[in-house]
């Protein structure tokens, strides 16, 4: 796919501008466009909110019109306020933020990520000319987000799309299947030295089975539990069979 892109449409708050920016350099995102913005002064709230992004993202911000958001780049409208209803197409249909991460996979042309006004958000009449909406599914009983928090999850959710990598690695390292295999053994033998019914042991050792399946544990965690299970089955073996 193509680049995503931010714009903030009247924005009142430099700070609100200094905390998006922040959360574009969390993740992966480098164009922030304004439109109708205050002044951003480099020893303003918007420069001590940005963190890092004070660096190249909000020195870089342009400012731009609305017009231009709707000719140059595919929108997507973010709103709290949703008509859920087919026979209106202001502010329906619209995804969730996890859901637009599928929509845009694919999609070939420069994105930009639409905000509006804290109080206000986005009117119906600038909606109107955006091509997707875009709605957090927050509580019914207070669903109005904070504007710098609204644009933080939307990038959060996008990230797949926007960075290359995380300081989390990749998948789980599970323990090779040769270390698991031997901690059910070592299961096995414990059941055997607490004298658990062997009618039941079949039964038990598949629901330990099942039990680590699912939990994929590191080559540590296995080794721990082989050690544990087998210092267990010493003390409860009688002192002839240690």
């Amino acid at each position: 796919m193509s680049s995503i892109s931010v714009a903030i449409v009247d924005p009142q708050t430099p700070g609100n501008v200094g905390t998006i920016a922040r959360g574009m350099k969390n993740f992966g995102l480098s164009e922030l466009l304004l439109v109708n913005p205050p002044e951003l002064d480099p020893d303003g709230e918007a420069y001590g909110f940005a963190g890092h992004a004070r660096e190249d993202v909000l020195p870089n911000a342009r400012e731009v019109t609305f017009d231009h958001l709707v000719e140059n780049y595919h929108t997507v409208g973010t709103t709290a306020v949703t008509n859920e209803d087919a026979r209106k197409h202001v502010r329906y249909p619209f995804v969730t933020p996890a859901e637009l991460a599928d929509t845009l996979r694919d999609v070939d042309t420069d994105t930009c990520l639409v905000f509006g006004r804290e109080d206000v958000g986005l009117t119906n009449e600038e909606m109107a000319q955006l091509d997707q909406v875009c709605s957090i599914p927050a509580s019914a009983d207070y669903p109005v987000m904070n504007l710098g928090q609204a644009a933080t999850v939307v990038m959060y959710e996008l990230r797949e799309l926007t960075v290359e990598s995380t300081q989390h690695p990749d998948g789980i390292d599970r323990a090779d299947e040769a270390e698991i295999e031997g901690l059910y053994d070592q299961f096995d033998a414990l059941l055997g030295s607490i004298n658990h019914p062997e009618e039941k042991r079949a039964k038990t050792g598949r629901l330990f089975r099942r039990l680590v399946g699912r939990a994929h544990p590191t080559d540590r965690e296995a080794r721990t539990l082989r050690g544990v299970f087998r210092r267990a089955s010493e003390f409860a073996s009688p002192p002839d069979d240690r």
